[in-house]
């Protein structure tokens, strides 16, 4: 987990944008947002205090600066600079030590399960809350809201969220390989916040056709790509769109491809997620026979 990046936004994205890293926002007492906290659509997905921190200090530190202050060790009795933390870096600790205790309470837990309870168990921030400028849902100021411990602990005694066992497959250089002569059925995960793009490696042989279809989450629209052997990148400045083979052109969440492959090699089959939604999804594929052999057989 790290702190929602600080403004201005053009030159502050990492590592808080980075897929499945939870960005974290500062919330007052008063449920209002502090003006150091980073607004994003997108990247803040959680809110957590960051005002007016009390926490731990060197003993060392607290006698030297304030010897009669009871309690020692505390930033109560530090300098003055300790005595009201403030910042996401505050924030951003107590989601990562709420994921913590999840593990340890479920050891089976995986992660991009306890990111999804984190996110959707937390308090919705609004007016009523003290945050005049947030509305309800997830908003650019709190995200889904203000992180609710005790709900995340509480939401293991319920059916958890899907699991992603495919993750983490969002570029070329880490997508998942699937197996299958003749084909393979995927069910898999995505979120537009989060986990906007799904890479699996397939294997296609010269002059195959390969039909792939794909049932997205209800409610959004999903895309499907296929990128040829050879492809480095499947987005940003670094993308060559000559190595686009196919994409479906679709509007929803059903989408298919059909290409007859003429290069045969490791191809690239790609799932996005292009409106806010999130959801699991399956994708089906099948590699039929080349042209000439099934035209040759009895």
């Amino acid at each position: 987990m790290r702190g929602a990046p600080t403004q201005p936004w053009s030159y502050a994205g990492y590592p808080a944008a980075l897929p499945h890293v939870l960005g974290v926002s500062s919330l007052n007492r008063d449920g209002t947002v502090p003006t150091f906290s980073n607004r994003d659509l997108r990247y803040v997905d959680v809110a957590a205090p960051g005002e007016a921190i009390f926490s731990t200090l060197p003993r060392g530190l607290t006698q030297s600066s304030r010897p009669s202050c009871v309690p020692q060790g505390y930033s109560d009795c530090g300098p003055m600079e300790f005595r009201r933390g403030e910042g996401t870096s505050f924030s951003a600790p107590q989601v990562s030590a709420a994921a913590a205790l999840l593990f340890a309470t479920d050891p089976g837990l995986q992660a991009d399960q306890a990111s999804t309870i984190l996110t959707r168990t937390a308090a919705d921030s609004d007016r009523d809350t003290g945050c005049v400028r947030c509305y309800t849902g997830r908003d650019p100021l709190t995200g889904w809201g203000l992180l609710d411990v005790n709900g995340a602990v509480r939401a293991l005694d319920d059916p958890l969220p899907d699991p992603d066992r495919y993750e983490a497959n969002d570029r070329v250089s880490t997508a998942a390989t699937v197996w299958g002569r003749k084909g393979q059925r995927i069910h898999a995960t995505i979120d537009y916040w989060d986990d906007r793009e799904d890479v699996y490696k397939i294997k296609v042989r010269s002059g195959q056709k390969l039909v792939a279809r794909l049932r997205g989450p209800v409610g959004a629209n999903s895309d499907l790509f296929l990128w040829k052997p050879g492809t480095t990148s499947i987005g940003g400045s670094a993308v060559d769109q000559r190595f686009l083979a196919a994409q479906s052109r679709s509007p929803g969440s059903l989408d298919k491809i059909r290409l007859r492959v003429g290069q045969g090699g490791w191809y690239y089959l790609v799932v996005k997620i292009a409106s806010p939604g999130s959801g699991k999804y399956t994708v089906r594929y099948r590699k039929r026979p080349r042209a000439g052999l099934r035209a040759a057989r009895p």
